[in-house]
């Protein structure tokens, strides 16, 4: 079994890896532990490991930790693991992976796996995985300019800061996007493969990670009040009802012009990126 981890996650959350690794052990359990230098680095150790034969691996870490352990596992008949120690952990809520670390140790002794259906978004600078959403627009641009020890230190905390400092410089272009051949505009949009966004916060009520397509919320209200009154919906799990927000169904997604884009909370360059079922499904250790 091999463990993939960021040591940038911080010293609680890597004393909660510690404390699943030492159940590990002490049920016999034969481990391996590598830790990541840059970003990117996880894809690569764990195609490094598939290479090599493993059969196990695991993501310590969050949702870009899991997705850069998925694009390595893209194609590859590997399981994939998760420790979450992530600031949202929005696919382990989604697929009610374990928390308590004995509970995780015991998911990962026992193997037993439930299939997901990643995205794949591609763009000129190339392709990628994502395992829960990809977002494009203000989500987007808080992402990308938020500093990564102000997350590390205040995880949630960080992000509705750099909210309010986006809400007063963004300038809310508006987004050309095809849906299924079909076009529409938007302020911002998220392309979801699951109910969930940023933590346990209800975005796609009828999504489901383990099928082909996407739920993609188009938020069509441009300007600020719009993007406030989203994130004080967002914590009642109100999102959903928001005006100006519908809800479609697709099984392609292209957006058109310039916008910062992010996937699985990580910041993903820009558009224009088209967005379509990754080619296999990956097997997911549940518990």
């Amino acid at each position: 079994m091999l463990i993939v981890f960021n040591p940038a996650a911080g010293e609680r959350r890597a004393e909660r890896l510690w404390r699943v690794l030492d159940l590990l052990v002490n049920n016999g359990i034969r481990i391996e532990l590598a830790e990541t230098a840059h970003r990117g680095h996880a894809t690569i150790l764990a195609r490094e490991a598939a290479g090599r034969g493993a059969r196990l691996i695991v993501a310590a870490g969050g949702d870009g930790t899991i997705a850069e352990v998925a694009n390595g596992l893209s194609g590859i008949a590997a399981r994939l693991g998760v420790i979450p120690l992530g600031t949202a952990n929005v696919l382990a809520h989604e697929l009610g992976l374990p928390f308590a670390p004995r509970a995780v140790a015991a998911a990962l002794a026992f193997g037993r796996t439930r299939t997901i259906w990643p995205g794949l978004a591609q763009s000129p600078a190339g392709e990628r995985l994502f395992v829960q959403m990809l977002g494009a627009g203000f989500d987007a641009a808080v992402v990308h300019h938020l500093p990564e020890p102000l997350k590390r230190a205040f995880g949630r905390g960080a992000y509705v800061a750099q909210c309010l400092r986006e809400i007063v410089r963004y300038r809310f272009p508006r987004l050309l996007l095809r849906l299924d051949g079909s076009e529409c505009e938007a302020a911002s949009v998220i392309v979801s493969k699951g109910r969930y966004y940023a933590g346990r916060y209800l975005l796609a009520p009828c999504a489901r990670p383990d099928e082909r397509g996407f739920s993609v919320a188009v938020f069509r209200g441009p300007g600020a009040f719009s993007a406030l009154l989203g994130g004080a919906l967002l914590p009642l799990n109100l999102l959903p009802r928001a005006p100006g927000l519908s809800l479609i169904r697709a099984r392609t997604i292209e957006i058109e012009n310039a916008a910062p884009a992010q996937a699985d909370g990580d910041a993903a360059g820009l558009s224009p990126l088209s967005v379509t079922d990754a080619p296999w499904p990956i097997a997911i250790v549940s518990g």
